[in-house]
């Protein structure tokens, strides 16, 4: 049986191996897939053990996607691009790194949510391994201008530098979000609810078209998903979603088969919709 696992800190509530192992059950697959805890420090080491107990793939989640791309020894041409990794491929004695994350979040809201991304005026939140998983597939989509605020500074401007494209990316600073009026998509793609330290994000932001989309899912989408709601955004999207596709394109490049991503949502959003009403 071959094994699989998601890295990440904390990743013990994650869904993936739920999700992965419905989709290995859909296609007849045999596998293993397990959530493994790794702080940033342990990351390397437990990758290592993980290969030489036959890992033959691995999902890598926060805080570890740009350390996983630096420890690749080949890199798909999305993963450079993003200078990030959520997807690791046995290779040879090593890893092939690729990022399904951009593939995922937008064929989740084109396709389950009918979003058209063309000439929408995009805003980004956050700087880290999400923010540059999804960047450049929003870009590709057809997004008009992109603006990309984070707390520090200098990992956005490293992102737009990476993006390559000055005349349509842009960085800015927290303190001028106020001033940049409003925007037709807004991405969270901070951990920032994760601690209790949402940013204060002005309502002038959103406008009669806006969708906000938080690349979190469940408690930790909550905080953002609000404010978007009290500001009258058109569309709430959580990272569900975005979560199963980018799984399933995981998959796929494991084992050469795609599996059908509408029922494994549904199965989730009706057990997230019975634990919130308590049935």
């Amino acid at each position: 049986m071959k094994r699989y696992a998601v890295f990440g800190h904390p990743v013990l509530h994650s869904l993936s191996p739920n999700i992965h192992r419905a989709f290995a059950h859909q296609s007849g697959i045999a596998i293993e897939y397990v959530a493994i805890e790794s702080r940033p420090g342990d990351f390397d080491g437990t990758l290592s053990s993980f290969a030489r107990s036959g890992g033959e793939g691995a999902n890598v989640t926060l805080p570890h996607k740009q350390r996983a791309a630096e420890l690749c020894n080949l890199l798909s041409a999305r993963a450079k691009r993003a200078g990030a990794v959520n997807t690791l491929i046995k290779h040879g004695t090593g890893w092939l790194g690729d990022n399904t994350d951009g593939a995922g979040l937008v064929r989740d809201l084109t396709g389950r949510h009918g979003l058209d991304l063309r000439g929408r005026r995009t805003l980004l939140l956050g700087a880290g391994g999400a923010a540059r998983g999804v960047a450049p597939a929003l870009l590709d989509a057809g997004i008009g201008e992109l603006f990309i605020v984070n707390r520090d500074s200098q990992k956005a401007d490293a992102l737009v530098d990476l993006l390559g494209m000055p005349g349509r990316v842009h960085s800015r600073y927290l303190d001028d979000l106020g001033a940049l009026g409003e925007f037709d998509l807004i991405v969270n793609a901070t951990s920032a609810a994760r601690h209790g330290s949402l940013p204060t994000l002005p309502m002038s932001l959103v406008g009669p078209r806006t969708a906000a989309v938080d690349l979190s899912y469940g408690e930790a989408a909550i905080p953002f998903l609000a404010w978007a709601r009290a500001a009258n955004a058109h569309h709430t999207v959580d990272g569900l979603g975005m979560l199963v596709e980018q799984a399933a394109e995981s998959f796929f490049l494991w084992h050469g088969v795609r599996p059908d991503t509408d029922a494994v949502f549904a199965e989730l959003q009706a057990r997230h919709a019975a634990l919130v009403t308590g049935d």
